[in-house]
């Protein structure tokens, strides 16, 4: 997915974020990961200065294993997609996140 987001930066004017996800991952542990990293702010826990700063990017957000994102994971990254115009997911994992309008690709 790495090599993905690389390819794909250019694309972007603020670039991709790459988030691995390996376990259960609930807002706050998706929120520490993009803090972490290279070029992100801390992202505060489930408030809106995290989705507003989100709000005025031109982004990727990669998330690899999105089958471990927990129920208000997904209700906050609906939420953001909502407030958030430059901001596109792609999503790689067993299941579809099932948003709606999305557009799901089988590998």
């Amino acid at each position: 997915m790495r090599e993905i987001g690389q390819r794909l930066s250019s694309n972007f004017y603020n670039g991709v974020a790459v988030v691995s996800m390996d376990r259960r991952f609930g807002v706050h542990d998706l929120t520490a990961a993009l803090g972490s990293l290279p070029g992100m702010p801390f992202l505060p826990y489930g408030t809106s200065n995290a989705a507003s700063w989100l709000a005025e990017r031109d982004m990727l957000l990669v998330l690899d294993g999105c089958e471990h994102l927990a129920a208000e994971a997904q209700d906050w990254l609906r939420e953001l997609l909502a407030v958030a115009p430059g901001l596109r997911i792609l999503a790689a994992g067993r299941d579809p996140l099932a948003f709606s309008p999305d557009q799901v690709h089988r590998l």
